[in-house]
């Protein structure tokens, strides 16, 4: 097994001449080295990685210590706090017995410490700032995904925002989806769609009650203005990086919703930032807490467009974390692409679980110095089995480590000091109010009103006679219409701002 000569060789492994994350130290037959030290390079962070674990093994404390050394290098930092407990992140510690054994043990000269903090939430209900989306800007792909609709329905929605886009119709909230759907399905919108397709009654049918489903789950108050900025995540405040906390208490009930909207904001920053190569440390870290959500039913369309993100995104700065229980949860393809590796204790009580544990063995580099399928399942509360990416892209030895102490609070600080913070923040004035203006649904319900009533008889024709001055012909007075004139008017505005859509179908702006 090894002894503390070999705990030494494998610190040797991870050591880096520039900046890095401290992980822990390592530890052979349960003894501990405080200058084994197990670290990431900075540098090496785009290339993504994995945090995972049964509940209960130190994973969110993991995240919170990786956090806070990212913001103290000036690294903004996005993590969904799913729980609720990451809000400590804008407290410093509170020493005691425990954290101060951890301390020696990974040689830490641990600080009481806070850290900037940015507590948003996914539409009102929260004492957060709310953040919202638009409709149009979410787009057909990630909107079916938390929909749940299938291939066919999801092939009907594409059609649904391309007329609306066609026509320069905002698609901002669940009511102007809703109200484009009934015009299409009505013998008008039926005419409008001849020769690109046609929207079933059954297939809108379907569409229609998922979109109650999601109202009632909260989408009433996420889609809508103001539509949140990805460049808002990329903050400093007094030289460290500000970590902004999905608070996601709320939104338990629609674990779609809130797993889709973090690929969505991922997939803003991969259309909006600049290619960066390689930094020496990234823009942003991302934290994609309960990530099996994001899988859980995807289609191979939407997996694909997953893969191609992480891949790409690494281009522009952005380091991803997944974070979950079973590394299982992870497609292959994503996975492949995760250099750094924290994985907490495991359990194995089912065919099931030994079927997961024999695969996640097979995910580490071979290692004389332990028995993984043990290991894995013998981890202590915050330990963890690590192998990085070396500065030269080579994956480390696989360490057992111990893994250091968050030095922010670890507890939650509750609701009254979240709405303080909240209310105190710049974007609250940006972000706290929604903004109702006009879009489909108004558009579509004038229209209706602007249409005129049948007449009973046409006129007796009159006697052609030549007038003084000639009259403005038909055209004319058509084009004189005030209604006329502010259709123009948005026709004209839409083909000015004509929509392209990204990736995964979100709007560019």
């Amino acid at each position: 097994m090894g002894d503390i000569t070999a705990a030494q060789e494998i610190a040797a492994g991870y050591a880096t001449e520039g900046d890095a994350l401290e992980l822990g130290t390592v530890l052979i037959d349960g003894a501990v080295d405080p200058q084994a030290r197990v670290r990431i390079p900075f540098g090496t962070l785009n290339r993504h990685g994995l945090v995972a674990g049964a509940t209960g093994t130190g994973k969110t404390k993991t995240l919170q210590g990786l956090a806070e050394q990212l913001s103290a290098a000036g690294v903004p930092v996005l993590l969904a706090d799913v729980k609720g407990d990451l809000s400590g992140l804008a407290r410093p510690g509170e020493s005691n017995a425990k954290i101060e054994s951890r301390a020696k043990d990974t040689g830490d000269d641990w600080a009481p410490t806070a850290y900037p903090v940015e507590f948003l939430s996914l539409g009102g209900g929260s004492p957060a700032v709310p953040i919202r989306a638009t409709i149009t800007q979410f787009g057909p792909v990630l909107l079916s995904k938390v929909l749940d609709l299938n291939d066919t329905q999801e092939s009907t929605l594409g059609l649904i925002f391309h007329w609306a886009d066609q026509q320069g119709l905002p698609l901002l909230d669940t009511k102007d989806l809703r109200a484009v759907i009934q015009h299409l399905t009505s013998d008008e919108g039926k005419a409008d769609l001849k020769g690109i397709g046609g929207v079933s009654s059954a297939t809108a049918g379907v569409i229609l009650r998922a979109l109650v489903n999601l109202e009632a789950q909260g989408g009433t108050e996420f889609f809508g203005e103001p539509e949140f900025e990805p460049a808002d995540l990329l903050r400093q405040i007094d030289g460290k990086g500000v970590v902004t906390l999905l608070e996601l208490t709320d939104q338990q009930a629609n674990p779609r919703l809130f797993s889709t909207f973090l690929m969505w904001l991922l997939a803003e920053l991969f259309e909006e930032l600049p290619e960066a190569g390689d930094l020496d440390k990234p823009k942003l870290v991302f934290f994609f807490d309960e990530a099996h959500l994001l899988f859980d039913g995807a289609s191979k369309a939407f997996l694909e467009r997953i893969e191609q993100t992480v891949k790409l995104i690494r281009s522009k700065g952005v380091g991803v974390f997944f974070c979950t229980q079973l590394p299982t949860d992870v497609p292959n393809a994503v996975l492949s692409q995760l250099g750094a590796r924290i994985q907490h204790a495991l359990r194995a009580f089912t065919p099931e679980d030994q079927a997961a544990l024999a695969k996640t063995v097979k995910t580490y580099p071979t290692t004389k110095n332990y028995r993984l399928s043990e290991a894995l399942t013998s981890l202590g509360t915050g330990e963890a089995i690590i192998t990085v990416l070396s500065e030269r892209g080579a994956p480390t030895p696989v360490a057992w480590a111990r893994m250091r102490a968050p030095r922010s609070l670890m507890a939650a600080i509750g609701n009254d000091a979240v709405t303080a913070a909240a209310h105190a923040s710049p974007l609250y004035a940006k972000y706290g109010e929604t903004i109702d203006r006009e879009s489909a649904y108004e558009k579509l319900t004038a229209k209706i009103a602007a249409a005129p009533a049948p007449e009973a008889a046409p006129p007796a024709p009159e006697p052609e006679r030549r007038p003084e001055r000639e009259a403005p012909g038909m055209i004319a007075e058509v084009l004189g219409s005030p209604v006329v004139k502010s259709f123009l008017r948005s026709a004209a505005s839409a083909l000015g701002r004509e929509i392209t859509r990204g990736m995964f179908g979100t709007r560019r702006r």
